[in-house]
């Protein structure tokens, strides 16, 4: 079935994408600023999010000093200067080219204890009110960390989670490790529900290789075989693709 509550929009090509997502994003960020006093968002790495970071770093009329930032997952046993981790990404692509943010609440990967890193970043994002979460979805239907068949019910904000092949073959394949086997089998990844406890989801997803995993997200039903899916249910989630990841989209 279609969904009924996402707001889809097909834009010609990556750079499009990107930058409609920023503009999005920075004005939904400016709203909270302007009604609260401060913002909180949630922030995804991956091939997906490059356009998006380059044009959101650009805006500069977003106050970054009132803005917390929490990272949405990170391989276990990695640490920060590895070449695929996330928090080297998000230094490289979005700290450092912005003023520095009221907070970054990072995953630490290689904390020696994942189960008590995780109760640490419960407790960091048990009391935001989640303005904002930028997200992507994986070519196997995957939404955070979270691979099938992802944990609906748990109310955890983060979790420890085995990678499936796919996923591990995905990150292979964009290049963020030099063979397969390097890829790592765990990972911590705030859970679906806390994802969906975000008051807005802007999900940005070109690429061709995407394709059936945009269809299985927005034309199946709800399913945590298919874990993006679980956007289908948000009451204002934007799903931006470009021609080629909406490719399947249009063939019916």
């Amino acid at each position: 079935m279609k969904s009924s509550t996402m707001n889809i929009q097909t834009l010609a090509d990556a750079k499009a994408l990107g930058q409609t997502a920023a503009g999005i994003a920075s004005q939904t960020i400016r709203d909270a600023i302007a009604n609260q006093g401060e913002a909180a968002i949630i922030l995804a790495t991956g091939a997906s999010q490059f356009e998006f970071l380059s044009a959101l770093v650009a805006e500069t009329s977003i106050d970054w000093s009132k803005v917390a930032v929490f990272h949405l997952d990170e391989y276990i046993g990695l640490g920060a200067e590895h070449p695929a981790s996330f928090r080297r990404y998000l230094k490289e692509r979005f700290l450092d080219r912005i003023p520095a943010p009221k907070a970054f609440n990072a995953v630490r990967g290689d904390a020696p204890d994942p189960a008590a890193e995780c109760e640490r970043l419960d407790t960091l994002i048990g009391g935001a009110a989640i303005d904002l979460a930028c997200v992507g979805i994986g070519e196997n239907g995957h939404l955070a960390f979270n691979d099938p068949p992802a944990d609906f019910e748990t109310e955890k904000p983060y979790l420890i989670v085995q990678l499936d092949e796919a996923c591990r073959q995905q990150q292979w394949g964009e290049g963020w490790f030099r063979k397969f086997e390097d890829v790592p089998t765990t990972a911590i990844s705030m859970s679906c529900r806390q994802i969906m406890k975000s008051r807005k989801i802007v999900c940005s997803v070109p690429d061709a290789r995407k394709a059936e995993a945009v269809y299985n997200t927005v034309r199946g039903s709800v399913s945590n075989l298919v874990p993006a899916s679980i956007l289908q249910q948000h009451a204002d989630c934007t799903l931006l693709l470009d021609r080629f990841s909406a490719g399947l989209l249009e063939q019916v």
